[in-house]
């Protein structure tokens, strides 16, 4: 698949302004921001860089839509069904949209492919959802009726990364719409692309107007102008802990809930049982996935003592294999997103190397490669000191720690020992094992004898600590993205 001439002949937004009302209007700064492929380093479009007048405009619409307009009047199957109309449109254009993900984040075309998928399976599953989220009646006093209800906010702003663009315009928009929400959408600057070719589609699947309206924009210009505006209902945010306290400290002015997912350190517990064949492939994948830019990356290995150097051995044998590419090489990993995210993986591994920490394999970069691409080689260091940044900091590239534990309870201080609690995975084939460390470990999710499930659209998400608090995905994000309302009726 020829990616540039899926651009050149793609039906791709650049430069063509706001979505709002379902059509595009220019922003009045009339300014642009350049889109720059990570493989190439080249500019490959421009889009719009919207202002706080663009989000006014924008949650103008998404109010009239969901007060007075088509959209408000929807029941609930009905919703649901522009939904699953809109899952499968984005299947029919997937070749498009992988196309365009895939030059966008630079992540290979099988990766990228995925996410697409997975883009399809949340509509899919909260189009089937959207008429099942039940209330209750509750035993009260004689004469009464009392009953809950779940109901919409309202008006939702949704501010999303670029390291998933495709996935997360599913993973937030999807509940949000199902329960009836109208919504503004401020995607990254730095990969956007798909999010504004879905809105596109979301037209074509018969969403009215007002629904859906993507602002894109820089971070401090829309990003900003979205939390502080004081009429939306609810807001969703993922991305780093600093602005996500940025985000909350509006929301609370505004007197408003908001869900954070603001990243995570991730431990993978292997303990001298496990089934490493079995286990490999996890092992390695959850770390160079999308080139490490994972807020649930599997970024910390540790490793039970007696058995650390036939399990680091071997996956450092893997490590050592890895390729990172253009996404038509179809590799292991493609390039970071940026020029200043490379710099930042840069210095993670320079300060590393400057502490004496001892680099037990380290992948490489494919020939040919352009020579402006931000390409990383993935490394593994070992014997990381528990109180090294490498140990409890994000990096948000290909970069794994590898820490050495005691027993169970030393494996449990040390997978709780970051501000972070996102994810876990813990491996044994000691079953009573799995359950007690499992169980202590303080992540939002814990697998055991796995890692990441293969997305879990179905599986409620989000951190504990720094990594956040609400939940996307499953049903649970239903109830973040609504209200609880409980209504009295007196009948004698």
């Amino acid at each position: 698949m020829n990616i540039q001439n899926r651009l050149e002949t793609g039906s791709v937004i650049a430069a063509k302004g706001v979505f709002i009302d379902n059509e595009w209007t220019p922003s009045p700064s009339e300014k642009t921001i350049d889109v720059i492929a990570p493989a190439t380093g080249a500019v490959v479009a421009r889009i719009a860089a919207g202002n706080a007048d663009d989000i006014d405009r924008a949650y103008q619409a998404a109010r009239r839509a969901f007060e007075d307009g088509a959209w408000g009047k929807l029941t609930a199957v009905e919703r649901g069904r522009l939904l699953t109309r809109l899952s499968r449109l984005i299947e029919d254009h997937a070749d498009e949209l992988t196309a365009l993900e895939a030059l966008d984040t630079g992540k290979p075309l099988k990766q990228a492919r995925a996410d697409i998928v997975s883009c399809a399976r949340y509509f899919e599953f909260y189009g089937g959802a959207a008429d099942k989220v039940h209330g209750e009646t509750i035993p009260f006093l004689n004469g009464y009726l009392a009953l809950t209800e779940r109901v919409p906010h309202g008006v939702t702003g949704q501010i999303i990364p670029w390291n998933y663009p495709a996935q997360m315009f599913g993973r937030t928009l999807g509940p949000a719409l199902a329960m009836g929400n109208a919504t503004v959408m401020k995607p990254a600057e730095d990969a956007c692309l798909t999010p504004l070719r879905l809105a596109e589609l979301a037209v074509e699947a018969g969403f009215p107007e007002g629904a859906i309206n993507i602002v894109p924009g820089l971070g401090e210009d829309a990003g900003a102008a979205l939390t502080a505006h004081p009429g939306f209902d609810f807001l969703s945010f993922t991305g780093s802990p600093e602005v996500g306290t940025m985000v909350q400290i509006a929301a609370a002015k505004n007197h408003i809930g908001c869900t954070l997912e603001l990243g995570g350190k991730s431990p993978q517990v292997v303990f001298g049982d496990v089934d490493l064949d079995a286990a490999l492939p996890s092992l390695v994948n959850a770390i160079v996935q999308n080139a490490g830019q994972t807020c649930s990356a599997g970024s910390r290995l540790l490793v039970e003592k007696s058995a650390y150097d036939r399990i680091v051995g071997t996956v450092a044998e893997r490590f050592a294999k890895l390729q990172a590419g253009t996404p038509e090489m179809d590799l292991d990993l493609g390039p970071v997103i940026n020029a200043g995210q490379k710099r930042r993986v840069e210095r993670f591994c320079h300060n590393a190397d400057s502490d004496g920490i001892e680099i037990i394999a380290q992948g490489s970069v494919a020939k040919d490669v352009p020579e402006g691409g931000f390409y990383v080689a993935p490394k593994m260091f070992g014997h990381v000191p528990r109180d090294n940044a490498l140990a409890r900091d994000e990096v948000f590239g290909p970069v794994l720690s590898v820490i050495p534990f005691e027993d169970e309870a030393d494996a449990v201080a040390l997978a709780n020992g970051t501000d972070y609690g996102l994810v876990a995975g813990v491996w044994t084939q000691n079953a009573n094992r799995a359950m007690r460390v499992g169980r202590k470990i303080r992540a939002g999710q814990v697998f055991v004898n796995a890692y990441g499930a293969g997305g879990g659209i179905e599986l409620p998400f989000g951190g504990m600590k720094k990594s956040g608090h609400g939940r996307e995905k499953g049903f649970e994000a239903l109830k973040d993205l609504s209200a609880l309302r409980t209504m009295v009726v007196k009948h004698d």
